[in-house]
Parts: C-alpha cells; structure tokens; sequence
C-alpha cells in the first residue's frame, strides 16, 4: 500500500506558495503546493511585467486550447513589461455568474501554475483554495486538473460539495457550487455553474480526480464531512489557532487579551483520538515545524505535519526579497512580532498579522480604500428586489452602508486582496503610490532563527526547511497515492 507524504507545504497567501517554492519542495518527495487564489489576477499581472524568464510562455504553449491562450496573451501581455509607474490593467470584478472570458482566464491561470510546480519531476503538487472565495472555485479546479494536480486542499469554511465536483470535473461533466449569499429571503439558492465543455468542446479528456483534504480545526466538523459530504474526503489537515493566516474562531463567546487577541481555551483543543478514529490520514498544522513536534505528531496518530511560516521566508517563496529580509532581520533580533486580529480580515476570521514597519499593520498610515476593486472577499447579499449584490466590509464605509451592510462590521478591516497581492510585488499603482503589504505568520515564527546560519547570512532554500524537518524521522522514503 502506497504511503502519502510526510510533509505539507503550506498554500500561503497569494503566491506566496507560488509554483517554484512548490516545484522545490516536491523535488524532495514531499507534498509542495501552489496557492489558488486570485490566480487569474496573478497571471495577467505576471504578463503585464513581461514575463522576462520565459515561464508563462512556456506553459501557454503547453495549454492544448490554443484559441485561449492566444485571446489572454495578447490582451495582456506587455513586451518587456509595462513601466514601473504605470497602474496594472485589472480584471472583471468577481461574479456568481461569471463570463465565458473570465472561466477561461480561471481555467488557463491555474493551468500555468500547476503546470510549472509539476514540471521536470515526478513529486507530489497540490493547490489550495479557500472556500470563502466560492465564485472562482469550479473553474479554478478545473484548470488545476488539466494540469494533472495531485492534491486539493480546502478551508476557511465548509468543503461539503467539493468532492462531488472532483468527482464530476474528472468525468467532464457540468458542476454548480452553492455560494452563501446573506439576507434570502424564500426558500431561493444561488449557485455558480461550470460546464467543462464550454473549454473544451464536446471532446472532454478524461481526467484524474485528485484526492481532496479538507483543512478543519475539530474532529466534530472532520467527523461531518466524512458522513455527510457528496464524495470522498481524502484526508484532514488539522490547524491549530497558532497557524499563520486565518484561524478558525474560538468556540463560545468572543474573549480578547490585553493586545486585543481572541483567547482560546480548551474546548479549542484539538481532539486527536477521535482523528484517529475516522480512518482518514490527517496532518497536524501550526506550531508543528520542527523535527521535534513531527515525530509527536506521528506518535499522536498523524500522518505528518504541514509547516507554512519555515517555507515563507525561504528563497524560493514569493515574498519580495526586501520584505523576506526586514522579516529575517527580526527574528535575528528576537523581535519578531504576530499579533492574532479578529477583525482585520474581511472575512471575518481571526487573521495572524505580522507586526512590520511600512505594512498595513501600522495603522496610522493606512487609508481607507474608495471601492472594492478586486474583490475576492466580498459579501453577496440579497437585494430588496431579490437580485444580488456585493458589499466588503474593508470597501468604503458609506458605500459599504449604503448597500445595506452595518458600521460595526466596518471597524478594523484591511483590504487584504491588494495587501497580500503588494506582498509578491504585484501591487497595484495608485496615483503613483503602490499599494502597501502585510505580512502573516504563525506563531513560531521564531524557530525560522534555526535555518539562519552564520554561513548564508539571511538565506536558505525550500530543501532546508524538508532536511531538518525529517532529520530525527528513521525513515523518510516517501511514495505517492
């Protein structure tokens, strides 16, 4: 019986876990995944900088629907790439009903990035969704598929359908996904509906499903989704409220500490026998990288770990190289800061904030942004006349209001699209002012000090983080389901 990886790579952000720090990590064997979102904003952000090293070129040529890439290259493409002042060219805002241009861009751009994370090797190559961005998510699994993706890992909600859709997908047969839209009245739905042949034509290749992991905090929701979803769940990775990015909230009323972080008591507690007992190979996350809390989490029953914030800072990961360094410089210094905001993201999930000088975590130097222009993390909401409209809590306060939404949901948000887009060095350009970052990481962002050799300075690669991971694990030969 074939094993599964050991080691998971966190999908961070927005290409942070982009298709290099994923095609290095399964060069060793363990699982690298790409992270999923906002992949069609990344790629023609990417063509408008030139796309100098000649990747994106490559992998449209691979693309088999020549008439698509052909109709995205030459709308967005910039030889030698637009100047350094001049504002990105942006997408169509995100739609439940999404046009037939917007499905191919979905499907080319998570195409290209899975494509490359897998070229060259044999190892593992997974991708990361987020089930709060519900618009994109057909599509998107459907290019990640073309691609042959190994791996589909979901959270920031409830996954039920998914599986079902991969189930569908691979046999190349139209899917919906229910979207949650607030304030419907009635017994009406709403869905997003993808048919595989509207790219294709009616001849739809045969595809492999990949196998799906839900990211969960508690074995009550694991439990759930392994009776109640409408296919197989592969797997859990399990996050403790120590991960980097969103955290699940705590369980019972909302209780802050002195800095103003939701306290987690033990009903928060993961529940690691009854893991067990649902027959599922699961992953341990936040606070688990090191050699240490692997071989803990293996004698808790765990299959393995999956480590983010070691792989974050690594040479091959997507943050630009200037914040990589300011961050590394802290934890040299032991003054690495995170502080766990509960009312940052737009989602509404406590989000691990990275405390640095010339990000949005300074407050005082951050505008409220005029509209919601990417808008990934928008609210879709019932209208009196039962039509839907979109509202993000970090848009606008008036205009958030005037669509009907309330001044507490308002307070403290950050537009976290265009933050982690400015992250990677894809910001856009504002009257010549580029957006500004914030960063994230888990807890133990600390134990990053222990790749920092006098040697390298403030630089280690992706093989690193894996080598030192199994160092203390007998035997580390990993094979792939």
């Amino acid at each position: 019986m074939s094993k599964y990886p050991m080691i998971i790579q966190g999908g961070m952000g927005v290409a942070v876990s982009g298709w290099q720090l994923a095609r290095a990590v399964a060069e060793t064997g363990q699982l690298g995944v790409v992270s999923g979102t906002a992949l069609d904003v990344v790629l023609v952000r990417r063509l408008q900088l030139g796309d100098p090293a000649g990747d994106l070129r490559r992998a449209f040529d691979a693309f088999p629907y020549h008439d698509i890439a052909t109709r995205v290259w030459e709308r967005y493409y910039i030889p030698g790439g637009k100047h350094p002042a001049a504002p990105f060219a942006t997408c169509p805002l995100p739609s439940h009903m999404p046009t037939q241009s917007q499905q191919e861009l979905l499907v080319l751009a998570n195409f290209v990035e899975v494509y490359l994370a897998k070229e060259d090797h044999h190892g593992p190559i997974g991708i990361n969704y987020l089930h709060k961005i519900q618009t994109s998510i057909v599509p998107s699994l459907f290019g990640a598929m073309f691609a042959g993706v190994d791996y589909v890992l979901m959270g920031a909600g409830i996954p039920r359908t998914i599986p079902g859709i991969l189930d569908r997908l691979a046999e190349g047969l139209p899917c919906s996904l229910p979207i949650d839209v607030e304030g419907v009245s009635g017994d009406r739905d709403y869905d997003v509906r993808f048919d595989p042949r509207s790219i294709c034509g009616a001849d739809m290749p045969w595809l492999n499903r990949p196998a799906f992991l839900a990211i969960v905090a508690s074995a009550t929701l694991a439990s759930m989704l392994t009776k109640k979803a409408n296919g197989h769940v592969d797997g859990f990775v399990v996050e403790c409220h120590t991960a980097g990015g969103h955290n699940a909230p705590p369980r019972g009323p909302m209780r802050l500490n002195e800095r103003g972080e939701p306290i987690y008591g033990q009903r928060d507690d993961v529940d690691f026998e009854a893991f067990c007992k649902l027959d599922r190979p699961f992953w341990l996350a936040g606070g688990y990288g090191s050699p240490e809390r692997l071989c803990e989490a293996l004698g808790l029953g765990a299959t393995g770990i999956q480590v983010g914030t070691a792989f974050a800072f690594c040479n091959e990961s997507g943050l630009t190289s200037a914040l990589k360094q300011q961050t590394l410089e802290q934890i040299r210094a032991g003054t690495l800061d995170v502080i766990t905001d509960p009312v940052a993201s737009p989602t509404g999930f406590p989000f691990k904030v990275l405390q640095l000088n010339g990000t949005l975590s300074d407050r005082q130097t951050t505008p409220r942004r005029l509209t919601c222009d990417l808008g990934y993390l928008r609210h879709a909401f019932e209208r009196d006349d039962q039509s839907l409209g979109w509202r993000c809590p970090a848009e606008r306060i008036d205009a958030y209001m005037q669509k009907g939404g309330e001044y507490q949901d308002t307070c403290g948000r950050q537009c976290l699209c265009n933050a982690l887009l400015a992250n990677v060095g894809l910001g856009q350009i504002r009257d010549g002012i580029e957006e500004l970052p914030l960063l994230t990481s888990g807890d133990d962002g600390n134990s990053v000090l222990t790749y920092l050799s006098s040697d390298n300075g403030l630089a280690y690669d992706a093989r690193d983080v894996v080598a030192h991971l199994l160092s203390q694990v007998a035997n580390t030969t990993m094979s792939v389901p």
